[in-house]
């Protein structure tokens, strides 16, 4: 039995990343997995000075100790040294590489060759292909203005105006995101007319849009949402990039890009161009593989 501590910030994007790998860790060897709340900055720095980590107590001690968020890395430390286990931290972490025992970080933050760093396409997530796709229905996955990415309504409207023009066979689910401007919600809601499935972000449970990816053939993300991305990809699903206004040349959209150019992605402009939504060449499988690096380096 492989005892894994997941230190977490509660940032839902970093707890996807921790169980996506614990899912996958757990799909080839016997777990028993514990949640720990990453206690905050000075506290942990205390607990990791002084040799003592107070939340894991009365918990087995650990085999594999992952972190996920700059919050949880001094914590991470401060278990490792007070209660022994292998420390992985999911991202690049914010302090010394050589601190962890290993690091799995994305392609698009550059990792530098080191034996102790695995790189990713993306960071993990918890997607997996459905049991059934149902080959008629599609998703739009919709984002928002971001530090690499600015807002279009209009032309955002106007992409997917064509898609349902040119797919009227298809069942269309659309989702929102927290990022999503109030000005293109309300312009989004007005789709429900055309027979598309309109959900806001707001209404929806945790863990619904993920369960929409994994039953559709088509999913079609805006660019800005590069984790909506890569939990498409990795469920298997068609997917096509709605454009977004570019701030710049960034790590982000050369990552996007660099998935276009491989033809994992199609760009709005190469659908039009060619009527067709390619499948993905493969399906990605960040997890499972970094899964089996774990294990075949620290078998338990």
């Amino acid at each position: 039995m492989t005892v894994l501590w997941l230190i977490t910030d509660n940032k839902p994007g970093h707890r996807s990343q921790l169980q996506g790998l614990a899912q996958a860790l757990a799909a080839r060897t016997a777990v028993d997995a514990h949640w720990i709340d990453a206690p905050a900055g000075r506290s942990a720095l205390w607990q990791w000075v002084s040799g003592r980590f107070t939340p894991g107590a009365g918990l087995p001690d650990p085999d594999l100790i992952l972190v996920a968020g700059h919050r949880t890395h001094v914590a991470g430390l401060a278990a490792r040294r007070a209660r022994g286990g292998t420390l992985i931290a999911l991202m690049r972490p914010s302090l010394p590489l050589g601190w962890f025992d290993l690091c799995v970080v994305p392609q698009h933050d550059a990792p530098p060759a080191r034996a102790n760093v695995v790189a990713t396409r993306g960071v993990l997530n918890t997607a997996r292909p459905g049991p059934e796709r149902d080959a008629d229905k599609g998703l739009f996955l919709i984002g928002g203005p971001s530090k690499h990415h600015g807002w279009d309504t209009p032309a955002l409207l106007a992409q997917i105006d064509a898609i349902l023009t040119a797919t009227s066979s298809m069942r269309w689910t659309l989702t929102t995101s927290r990022r999503t401007p109030a000005d293109t919600e309300s312009a989004l809601l007005a789709l429900r007319e055309r027979g598309v499935d309109v959900r806001p972000v707001r209404d929806t449970p945790p863990g619904w849009a993920m369960a929409q990816v994994t039953g559709s053939a088509q999913a079609w993300v805006t660019e800005d949402s590069v984790s909506m991305v890569y939990e498409s990809l990795t469920a298997g699903a068609a997917t096509g990039l709605l454009a977004v206004p570019r701030l710049g040349e960034t790590r982000i959209t050369v990552g996007v890009a660099d998935l276009q150019r491989e033809g994992f992605v199609t760009s709005f402009a190469d659908w039009q161009r060619e009527g067709a939504l390619h499948a993905p060449p493969t399906r990605l499988s960040e997890a499972e593989r970094v899964a089996a690096v774990v294990l075949s380096r620290w078998p338990q």
